[in-house]
């Protein structure tokens, strides 16, 4: 077997901006760390809010910290059930191009009009494991999962760098479609 990195399956979560942290939480909110992730200074706060499609709402929990600009992260199911149309699957900060929804806190409510995206499915890797996988930043790869449900996903970008540790990240429906869990290991393919 080749590279491996562990999976990381991503339920439906949100990243806001100070400003709009504000609106919802209250003036100079801060978010309050609930759990660690794998990726170096990212965090699961305590905090969440709901967003408010055409045909329903979803919870959804806030990660930090806060971002430069608000963005909502779906798994293509959730957008079909929240009636939300031409979701695009992007990367992660690129939301040009992306529909808005409402957010609703505890102390507020805001209209974004763009930031709803599926994320594009990719793999974490510090430097010095990029080197050991033989990737660079951003080139796409495959991955392979073996088991019960093997398959092979195409279109997976490298995230590469130092603000990055080894993770595969995919989405709830992608983690379901192969009967994956948190932590399995995974081949990369070249």
């Amino acid at each position: 077997m080749g590279y491996t990195v562990p999976v990381g399956i991503s339920n439906k979560h949100i990243h806001l901006s100070q400003a709009d942290l504000e609106v919802l939480f209250g003036e100079g909110a801060t978010l309050t760390k609930k759990k660690d992730l794998k990726q170096p200074g990212q965090f699961a706060a305590e905090e969440q809010v709901q967003i408010v499609g055409p045909k329903g709402s979803a919870t959804l929990r806030v990660l930090g910290p806060t971002r430069k600009e608000t963005q909502v992260e779906l798994a293509m199911t959730d957008t079909r059930t929240l009636g939300l149309k031409g979701v695009p699957v992007r990367q992660s900060g690129k939301l040009d191009g992306t529909p808005g929804i409402k957010i609703v806190g505890p102390k507020g409510e805001i209209e974004i009009d763009h930031g709803v995206m599926v994320a594009q499915r990719h793999i974490h890797l510090s430097a010095a494991q990029a080197k050991e996988a033989g990737v660079v930043d951003q080139q796409v790869v495959s991955v392979k999962v073996l088991g019960e449900r093997e398959l092979v996903f195409g279109n997976v970008v490298c995230r590469c760098g130092d603000a990055h540790e080894r993770e595969f990240h995919i989405d709830t429906d992608e983690g379901n479609a192969a009967a994956l869990a948190n932590d399995v290991e995974v081949e990369i393919l070249l």
